[in-house]
Formats: C-alpha cells, sequence, structure tokens
C-alpha cells in the first residue's frame, strides 16, 4: 500500500500511459516479420506472454490509481470561500460556471446600441437598422467578474487539495 497526492498520481497514471504505448508500439513492430521465400528470416525479439503480463500489470496499477483518485474526490471535503465541497462536485460546478462565464463574456463585450449591418445581403433599404442590449450591461459585468472570481477560488482550493492531500492507493513500485 502506497500513500500518493493526487497530483503525484496524476504523473504516474501519465508515466503508466508512457510505458504502456512504448510496450504496444514493440508489440506491433516485433510481434510480426516478412521475409522473402529462401532468404534468412531475421526474427525480432518477442515473447507474447511477458508482453501480456506487463500490459496486465501496467493496466492493473492504473486501474488502483484511478480508483482511489476517485474515492478520494468523491469523498474528502475541500472548503470553498463559506462552503465545503468534493473535489468532484468542484470540477462539475467548474465546468458549469465555465459555461455560464463564455455567455456573458460575450454580452458584457456589446454595445449598448450597434448598427446592423447588412451590405452583405445588399438589402435595399436606405433607413438604417440597429441592435439594442435587452439587459443591464453592468449587471452582466458584475456577474462575470463575480463568477470569475468563485471559479478561481473553486480552482485554487482544488489545486492546494490535489498537492497536499494524500491517500492509499493499493499498488507498490
Amino acid at each position: 500500500m502506497m500513500k500518493m497526492t493526487s497530483a503525484y498520481a496524476n504523473k504516474m497514471l501519465k508515466k503508466l500511459n508512457d510505458d504502456k504505448a512504448y510496450i504496444l508500439s514493440n508489440e506491433t513492430d516485433a510481434s510480426v516479420y516478412t521475409a522473402m521465400v529462401g532468404e534468412e528470416p531475421v526474427i525480432p525479439e518477442y515473447d507474447y506472454e511477458k508482453t501480456a503480463k506487463m500490459l496486465l500489470e501496467i493496466d492493473e496499477k492504473m486501474l488502483k490509481i484511478k480508483h482511489a483518485i476517485n474515492q478520494s474526490n468523491a469523498t474528502n471535503l475541500i472548503t470553498v470561500g463559506d462552503s465545503q465541497m468534493t473535489a468532484d462536485m468542484i470540477l462539475v460546478r467548474m465546468a458549469q460556471l465555465n459555461g455560464r462565464l463564455e455567455r456573458l463574456d460575450a454580452m458584457r463585450k456589446r454595445l449598448p446600441k450597434e448598427r446592423v449591418d447588412y451590405s452583405y445581403a445588399r438589402k435595399a433599404t436606405t433607413q438604417p437598422e440597429y441592435t439594442y442590449v435587452n439587459y443591464d450591461i453592468e449587471q452582466v459585468r458584475e456577474d462575470y467578474e463575480c463568477m470569475s472570481n468563485m471559479v478561481l477560488q473553486m480552482q485554487m482550493a482544488l489545486d492546494k487539495y490535489n498537492q497536499t492531500v494524500e491517500f492509499d492507493v493499493g499498488i507498490d513500485l
């Protein structure tokens, strides 16, 4: 049994993924060979059982690490401002807020009154048309800043959690 932080666990997962990709690439290259009739074949070194065992060991380690991360993310509480949330709740909430922030960003950048440009459609009118916002731009700006600060607080709390909180992972290195 080993203790690790989420940050360390994710780095281990990346290394294991790299190791697995390397083994799979070698397997693709070495599991077959081509030779001409009458030619002495050059047979690459390949051991199916050894390769399968290494891949299974990597997959088992990855399974245990991901499970431990998920358990930690779903059970440990993280203080964000005046409330407490689990890491998985923070991730969902941040995604929700970021979606809303995109919309508010576009709204806050609009001018209260904009001339409609019909030049591409060659509309036959001499009267200009305008588009007007139907909301309080200042309120949108305030909401944007508030949500942006909430996302920042959540990200900082999550970063601290990922770097400092240790949990058990059922593997030995």
